[in-house]
């Protein structure tokens, strides 16, 4: 086994991790008045019970989870051995049900007529309307909405596989500094990343901005056909999942030297971003950690240019809660891991944003990239 198997390995959640998410999963629904949770396929079964289906179709797999009863998931007949395969099968009761079944019965069987439950975000409307059908006097709420610190609170293994995930980001980053961008198209310097990303371990790729010049001004821009140019400021924000962990991360570099305003442009992402950082401790509000941002770039004459929130929370997906922007109030806690990202943009100019993963810990935030935050010079 390679040392970063064996890594991967020694980092796997346990069948006692899983048992534990599960139950927490069915005491904080009480808490939240709910009956349960109810649970199709996507990132909140393979992080209760370690399950991913090879292939999700129209045909119902179901965990519930209930204070009252055991974890129990409900599956079609030729995936049952997958399931019962999973890493925290063992602490869950597989039961299935067969072609020319009536699945929402099954699943009804399970749940109380009068029930209330939270169902995680990824179900399809298909099996949700089912659910309604098989048993009308239920309701149902989303699991973002209901229980939205869930899976924001990362143990020391998540926490573990999160760092793993940003080293691998940050040497990408490192190696991209190498590679030829004026002449080339925003597409191939973006299938560079992906590359870069697939090298260093990363077995899925969700997204590689590369937004040069004017394009940089959309936080969100699609790599395109459009030349990188001499002169240009250039965005880079990539990521993915490594041993079923996110990395996100983002630099902006620029092709030849940059002019004072694209410096000093740079230099106030750069304060603002370092700030937010330094505001992190157990505690302190979501929203206070966007409003020290915010206040930097204000200052600094740029605050209707700063135009999204500063952070995301990050785990087995790239975006989750908590999330750094007004009006969220919930307490940083240890263990809370997110990004920490503001930007400046310029229409038809250019754009910066400076990102970097962080964890909060009981002395303040730690984070899990370490690229310098300098303007990068590229050719």
């Amino acid at each position: 086994m390679s040392d970063e198997a064996a890594k991967a390995a020694e980092w796997a959640a346990t069948p006692d991790d899983y048992a534990e998410r599960m139950a927490r999963a069915a005491r904080e629904a009480v808490a939240a008045g709910l009956s349960g949770v109810l649970v199709t396929p996507g990132p909140d079964l393979f992080w209760l019970c370690g399950y991913r289906p090879t292939a999700i179709t129209e045909r119902l797999t179901l965990l519930v989870l209930t204070p009252e009863t055991e974890p129990h998931l409900l599956v079609p007949a030729l995936e049952r051995p997958d399931a019962e395969a999973a890493p925290g099968a063992g602490a869950v009761r597989v039961t299935d049900w067969s072609d020319g079944q009536d699945p929402y019965a099954a699943a009804a069987g399970l749940l109380r007529q009068h029930g209330r439950y939270g169902v995680s975000d990824a179900a399809w409307a298909l099996h949700l309307l089912g659910l309604q059908e098989a048993l009308p006097l239920t309701a149902y709420r989303a699991l973002t909405t209901a229980l939205p610190m869930l899976r924001a609170v990362k143990d020391e293994r998540e926490v573990a596989r999160l760092a793993a995930a940003g080293a691998a980001a940050d040497a990408t980053y490192e190696d991209i500094l190498g590679v030829r961008f004026a002449g080339r198209r925003e597409t191939e310097v973006a299938a560079d990343l992906a590359r870069l990303l697939r090298e260093h371990g990363h077995s899925q790729v969700d997204f590689t901005v590369v937004g040069s010049g004017p394009n940089g001004a959309n936080p969100h821009h699609e790599a395109g056909d459009r030349v990188i140019r001499d002169g240009d400021m250039v965005v880079l924000d990539f990521g993915g999942l490594k041993d079923g962990y996110g990395s996100d991360t983002t630099r902006t570099v620029h092709v030849g030297p940059p002019t004072d305003e694209e410096r000093r442009v740079h230099d106030l992402v750069r304060t603002a971003q370092q700030a937010a950082f330094e505001a992190v401790r157990p505690g302190v509000s979501c929203q206070e950690i966007d409003r020290v941002a915010r206040a930097v770039i204000t200052d600094g004459g740029y605050g209707d240019h700063f135009i999204h929130r500063t952070g995301h929370g990050i785990g087995v997906t790239t975006h989750e809660p908590p999330y750094l922007v007004e009006g969220e109030e919930q307490p940083l806690v240890p263990g809370m891991c997110f990004s920490i990202e503001p930007g400046v943009y310029l229409p038809g100019r250019f754009g910066v944003r400076i990102e970097d993963i962080v964890t909060c810990t009981a002395e303040g935030g730690r984070r899990l990239n370490g690229t310098p935050h300098e303007l990068a010079v590229v050719a």
